[in-house]
């Protein structure tokens, strides 16, 4: 039921004519009597940020926290645009406040697709009644909207969590562009906890920076990417900042590894492990390194352990280590340790090899830190699809 399974919270997806071959492009989120709801939200750190990013940053500000709504598009970024495109983001939000009777403060808006291209505002109102009007409960709304979200991505993302009685729901879009540095794409989350804005901060931020930061399919950090969280305090139940980040956690947990799985021409989703690193910033600067490498994700796409470029990456990582210290492992067998390569069962490997889910593990025997990235393979579909302009 992802955003609409938690209680006090509606949506909608519709048609309004941005994505010319008039599938859903609008998608609309909002609390179910309109009264703004304490929220949170993260954005891109992209020095290129879109307009939606710069509208929903000062709107939240401005609200103090506080949100009814968030509105997202698809089929154009509005990235790029200059101030028609900042303009023209503030016309829709103003013009969904006016429908709904809120201030257009507590409206969010989002948007996905290509970059440098004016953004249809005048089609952009005229889905905005019929979005607001088709508000509703229940599962279909809520996936209606995750496929209004979508752009390449095959398949709608939601998720759901409880703990305490309280709900916690998500939708997601994103399957290139992908390299967080805050989140890495769009998602709305929901919970009906009684939760303050500084709560619903604390918990998106832990969150995010172990989920959405921790993913990576491309390296490319979107000029679009927002996630927000939103707490309708419907359940009147209260749960401790410990429980509420652990269900903000579970939802972004979910919503990223579907992320990966959907990635862009993609047969392999690869969870890269660094263990054994004196620091968790050391392991992530190797997971990370490791996992953005082009040889490395082609070799996975080949079927082909090659711990060659996997070493490689590991000595550019611009972290101070023993290289002769380094192993690396497929699926759980060891095929390199001190410098040299083991005799390893390559049948067992090569059906590790052939699996949709891989865990490439390299340690580092410098200490006793870890951390994981997921990634994807890189394939001629994923050139294929990014060499189109339209």
């Amino acid at each position: 039921m992802s955003v609409t399974y938690p209680l006090g919270f509606v949506a909608s997806g519709v048609a309004s004519g941005i994505k010319p071959s008039r599938r859903k492009d609008m998608a609309l989120v909002a609390t179910s009597d309109w009264h703004a709801a304490a929220a949170a939200a993260t954005f891109t750190q992209n020095l290129a940020a879109a307009a939606p990013v710069v509208v929903s940053r000062q709107n939240i500000a401005a609200s103090r926290g506080r949100a009814a709504a968030v509105l997202l598009t698809s089929g154009n970024a509005n990235a790029a645009t200059g101030s028609e495109g900042e303009a023209a983001a503030r016309r829709a939000v103003e013009a969904l406040a006016s429908v709904a009777g809120v201030h257009p403060s507590e409206v969010l808006i989002c948007s996905t697709g290509l970059i440098g291209i004016p953004w249809p505002v005048e089609r952009a109102l005229e889905g905005i009644p019929r979005a607001h009007g088709e508000l509703a409960g229940g599962v279909e709304a809520g996936v209606g909207a995750a496929e209004a979200m979508m752009t390449t991505d095959t398949f709608a993302k939601t998720a759901v969590y409880e703990i305490g009685g309280v709900r916690f729901g998500g939708i997601a879009k994103g399957a290139a562009m992908i390299a967080p540095n805050m989140a890495t794409m769009l998602a709305v989350v929901t919970t009906d906890a009684k939760a303050s804005p500084d709560q619903l901060a604390r918990a998106l931020g832990r969150a995010v920076d172990a989920s959405f930061n921790r993913i990576t399919i491309d390296g490319c950090t979107s000029t679009n990417d927002t996630v927000v969280l939103m707490a309708s305090g419907a359940s009147h139940e209260e749960l401790s900042d410990e429980e509420l980040a652990r269900g903000v956690q579970a939802v972004c947990d979910s919503l990223a590894a579907q992320i990966v799985f959907d990635a862009e021409g993609s047969t392999k989703l690869i969870r890269v492990t660094c263990t054994g690193a004196a620091s968790e910033d050391d392991a992530l600067a190797v997971a990370r390194k490791v996992a953005e490498s082009s040889l490395v994700k082609c070799s996975f796409f080949g079927k082909d352990p090659y711990w060659g470029r996997v070493v490689s990456e590991v000595g550019t990582a611009g972290v101070d280590l023993d290289i002769s210290q380094v192993s690396v492992s497929y699926g759980g067998v060891t095929v390199y340790s001190r410098l040299e390569e083991l005799d390893f069962d390559r049948e067992e490997v090569g059906r590790v090899m052939d699996a949709r889910e891989i865990d490439l593990v390299v340690g580092l025997g410098e200490g006793a830190a870890s951390a994981t990235i997921i990634t994807a393979d890189l394939t001629p579909a994923y050139i294929a699809e990014n060499m189109r302009t339209s």
